[in-house]
């Protein structure tokens, strides 16, 4: 008889345990492409990998609407089978804690700035603003992540939501901050993101705005850039028309001269369609181009060959990418 007590209330132990543990889940992208690239006049066909990723996240119920959590996100290559970049958790690799009323903050190695998010990124339908035809013209002042940083993340009121990103002083490295603001009420989604850094006074600050209307979506951002020699005006504008599982996407960037030197701005222009075989998995093409001005070098990533100042850089893909 005791040792039946004993035993229950072991089990009792162990479910409890078992309940305490964080609760973890896999995640990932797939995504390749097949295309014929030229830049200036050298073309090129080339399998190219568009940001796959593999990633674990999870957290711990720690009572009281208190939570622990933690992602660990690898960035590789599918093309090559290769880390992308040169550290194996670059992508991203943070752990906080996160209260329905107080917020949550995240410490570690981030991704990406969330003012990125709030604006560039928002408005990149068509291929999740990777590869070659992505967004080649948005400045990233915090080089487009914030390692050895910080970050707060408000509750969200009444459609209102705040992000604040500091990137500490660390053996060296330069502070970087990042402030981002994202308001949705009904079909139209705002966005507001700024980014900063230390070893310069260089700054960038966008707006974004997005709206649905039945099967159509349109949006876009503005972004300026001050500091030093790099004082820039950055536009873009996208559209998407969902018919079916088929969705059809265009988008148009135009980024003017930096520091007041003449021929040093850009255009960019994609058109993209895709096709929905489920909610993971889609089968896409696209045509983009980038028409650098004569002093400009601007490369989107995702291009074999990088160009010199004044090559133009175009490609037609077409690829498959699956989420899971």
């Amino acid at each position: 008889m005791k040792r039946s007590l004993l035993i229950a209330a072991l089990s009792t132990l162990a479910a409890g345990s078992a309940l305490a543990q964080s609760n973890v889940t896999i995640f990932g992208r797939l995504n390749d492409s097949v295309e014929r690239q030229k830049v200036g006049s050298t073309s090129t066909t080339a399998v190219v990998d568009s940001a796959s990723r593999l990633g674990f996240k999870g957290s711990e119920d720690l009572g009281g609407g208190l939570k622990a959590n933690f992602i660990i996100e690898h960035g590789f290559n599918t093309d090559t089978g290769t880390v992308a970049g040169s550290r194996f958790w670059g992508r991203e690799s943070t752990v906080g804690l996160s209260h329905p009323t107080f917020g949550a903050i995240r410490l570690g190695n981030m991704a990406a700035s969330e003012a990125y998010f709030a604006t560039a990124d928002y408005v990149s339908m068509h291929n999740h603003d990777t590869g070659s035809s992505a967004d080649a013209l948005y400045e990233f002042v915090t080089t487009g992540q914030l390692q050895n940083a910080i970050a707060y993340t408000s509750p969200t009121f009444a459609g209102l939501r705040a992000d604040v990103q500091y990137s500490l002083h660390e053996a060296g490295t330069v502070s970087r901050r990042a402030l981002a603001l994202n308001y949705d009420l009904g079909a139209l989604h705002l966005g507001l993101g700024h980014e900063a850094a230390t070893d310069t006074d260089r700054k960038s600050t966008a707006l974004r705005a997005l709206y649905e209307l039945g099967a159509f979506t349109i949006g876009g951002y503005y972004e300026r850039t001050t500091g030093d020699t790099f004082k820039r005006n950055n536009f873009r504008l996208a559209g998407m028309y969902a018919m079916g599982a088929s969705e059809f996407h265009v988008n148009a960037g135009l980024a003017g001269d930096r520091g007041g030197v003449d021929n040093t701005g850009a255009k960019q222009y994609t058109l993209g369609y895709n096709y929905n075989l489920s909610k993971r998995t889609k089968v896409y093409a696209f045509y983009t181009k980038v028409d650098n001005d004569a002093n400009a070098t601007y490369n989107p990533g995702g291009f074999v060959t990088a160009p010199t100042a004044g090559q133009n850089l175009q490609s037609f893909a077409l690829g498959v990418r699956h989420n899971f």
